[in-house]
């Protein structure tokens, strides 16, 4: 018995190890174990695969098949809502001006220190449930709005618990760097994020990457650099929110220390895409802040220039409310004027690589995770096309269907 067979699609997409896109038509895939063992043309995967010996059986007669696609960059547990702030910027206030008069991240960072455990996780599972439902299968999820070890600590073991009880795979960073606490210099909660709480996440062993938000009026180069090597020392791949405001030298700081990625990067200069590219790191372009902000967008077509294969994400996040990898590849197609091959691969096989995930995830070759998306399009070019609406009617996660309309 073979675990899941989904055959007759009219296109079947998946990105391959020369950052191509693959396109069989009448495509299928089989999954056994967990994990792809066949993809190709529906005639020979199921002649190898007989969709009647599965334990599941998909027609996708009309539809496409696709990677789950990858969020390698979310702030998804936090505490409170910001719904009145959203309002308040349609009127011209400024993210900068916001957090100035105690709201933005600070505002966050007080719901945060107030909510139970239990009610972040429970808020949690109910963000996972939405990212899901529009094919995601794989999300970084980041601490940062605590601002002190007893909440960073928390938020971190309500993402463990997140990720135990739901079906989409949580990868946690902290980012006990994320902003700056009132009543402490910035060279003093530098010292209290070094000498305590990295120390305390690394014993506890919750997260995998150390983040912080390299920015004027947040944290500087030495700064920032002071944090990232402390949490290599501690175990935690460096990643760098870099060049989104101003440009700061994130982007350099991000390649002199060989980060997994830099993240943001409104601001990059040509200098700094190669530097990224020549240090092996990986562009996260998130065009939902850009659209959020009322900003311009990142410029895709100078990292496609330079060879440098980028990444997409949603930066959910309570001042950029989007779950929706789904519209994370509609702007990054409509906004960035990315080609909806780029930006399908950029939701998938170069996101996981945003994550160091090496195993195959986000594509659908052979030894790859069996996580994959049927979306109600005949073309994959049809998913940024259609815009605005959720194109997601199958979700499988592991060979097991785990969303389904």
């Amino acid at each position: 018995m073979t675990d899941l067979v989904v055959s007759n699609a009219a296109q079947l997409a998946t990105p391959t190890e020369h950052d191509t896109l693959e396109v069989i038509p009448d495509g299928a895939v089989a999954i056994d174990d967990g994990v792809v063992v066949a993809t190709g043309s529906t005639d020979d995967v199921t002649r190898a695969y007989p969709p009647e010996n599965a334990a599941t059986a998909i027609d996708a007669t009309g539809r496409t098949i696709l990677p789950g696609f990858v969020d390698p960059h979310t702030h998804a547990v936090f505490g409170g809502t910001r719904a009145d702030e959203f309002t308040a910027k349609l009127a011209g206030a400024s993210y900068q001006e916001l957090l100035e008069e105690g709201g933005g991240i600070l505002r966050t960072v007080r719901a945060t220190r107030e909510a139970s455990r239990e009610q972040l996780v429970a808020d949690l599972v109910a963000q996972l449930d939405v990212m899901l439902a529009h094919g995601t299968t794989t999300a970084e999820v980041k601490s940062g709005y605590g601002l002190d070890v007893e909440t960073e600590l928390k938020l971190l073991e309500a993402i463990a618990t997140a990720d135990e009880r739901h079906p989409i795979d949580v990868v946690p960073t902290f980012m006990g760097a994320h902003a700056v606490p009132e009543g402490v210099t910035t060279d003093d909660y530098v010292d209290r994020v070094v000498e305590e709480q990295l120390p305390a996440v690394a014993a506890a062993d919750l997260a995998e990457f150390c983040d912080v938000f390299c920015e004027a009026g947040v944290f500087s180069v030495a700064q920032s650099r002071r944090v990232l090597e402390a949490g290599q020392e501690a175990g935690l791949a460096a990643k760098v929110h870099a060049e989104e405001f101003e440009r700061l030298g994130g982007s350099q700081l991000a390649a002199s220390l060989n980060a997994t990625s830099a993240d943001h990067l409104l601001q990059a200069t040509d200098d700094d895409i190669d530097a990224l590219g020549e240090a092996g790191v990986t562009p996260v372009l998130l065009p939902g802040t850009a659209f959020s902000l009322g900003a311009e967008y990142a410029d895709a077509a100078a990292f496609e220039a330079a060879d440098v294969p980028v990444a997409i994400a949603t930066d959910f996040n309570p001042n950029c409310y989007s779950q929706s990898m789904e519209f994370a590849i509609d702007l990054a197609c409509n906004g960035m004027r990315m080609r909806p091959a780029a930006a399908i691969r950029s939701a998938t096989r170069t996101a996981a690589a945003a994550i160091d995930r090496t195993d195959g995830t986000g594509t659908l070759c052979e030894g790859a995770p069996g996580d994959l998306v049927v979306a109600n399009v005949a073309d994959y070019q049809h998913l940024p096309y259609n815009f605005g609406v959720s194109t997601v009617r199958t979700v499988v996660k592991g060979g097991e269907v785990v969303h389904r309309e």
